[in-house]
């Protein structure tokens, strides 16, 4: 009668064991597909900014230092392979788009120029989407740090090497939220 009981007791814990392994793959796997998702619309964004270099050159000559810095994060960025390294290169470039905004604060012949009027829109659409997907990423990655960091599980991803994931926070951006925007006419 003990053998059963203690056999009992064994396959329990190993369906326990298994449900929660299993658990925390999905979780893992969601973020990682949000992540995608996100990457798609980093792409589309990488595959703009040489259009908009370009176009602001020609009006912007001395300020060479500031596109170098765009396209210089944009490389970084495309060459980054883990998530966590995407995270801090795409942080990177956001900072760098904004330095190219200030920058442009001096040119009106420019701003009034349909190309750059037009990428500057698909720019901020996609910015936009980019939003969206890295909220939905973080919804991810908070569900998947909350199912390995709870009691059981955080035993089971202990013994398997689950490790906490990082958020897609603003990095940079975020000495600038608070300050209301500046607007010219």
């Amino acid at each position: 009668m003990v053998t059963i009981i203690s056999l009992v007791v064994v396959v329990v814990l190993l369906l326990v064991v298994i449900g929660l392994y299993n658990s925390m793959v999905g979780l893992r796997n969601n973020r990682e597909n949000a992540f995608a998702d996100i990457d798609v619309q980093l792409k589309q964004r990488h595959d703009l900014i040489p259009n908009l270099v370009e176009t602001v050159k020609g009006y912007m000559k001395h300020e060479a230092s500031t596109l170098q810095a765009v396209t210089d994060a944009r490389s970084g960025a495309m060459n980054a392979r883990t998530i966590d390294e995407k995270v801090a290169a795409e942080n990177k470039l956001g900072s760098a788009l904004q330095g190219l905004k200030v920058s442009l604060e001096s040119y009106p012949d420019l701003k009034a120029n349909q190309n750059f009027l037009k990428l500057q829109e698909e720019i901020s659409d996609v910015e936009n989407k980019i939003a969206a997907s890295r909220r939905f990423f973080n919804s991810a990655t908070k569900e998947y740090n909350t199912g390995i960091q709870t009691f059981p599980a955080n035993v089971i991803a202990g013994m398997f090497n689950f490790q906490s994931a990082v958020f897609f926070d603003l990095g940079a951006e975020r000495e600038t939220v608070g300050q209301t925007p500046k607007v010219q006419f």
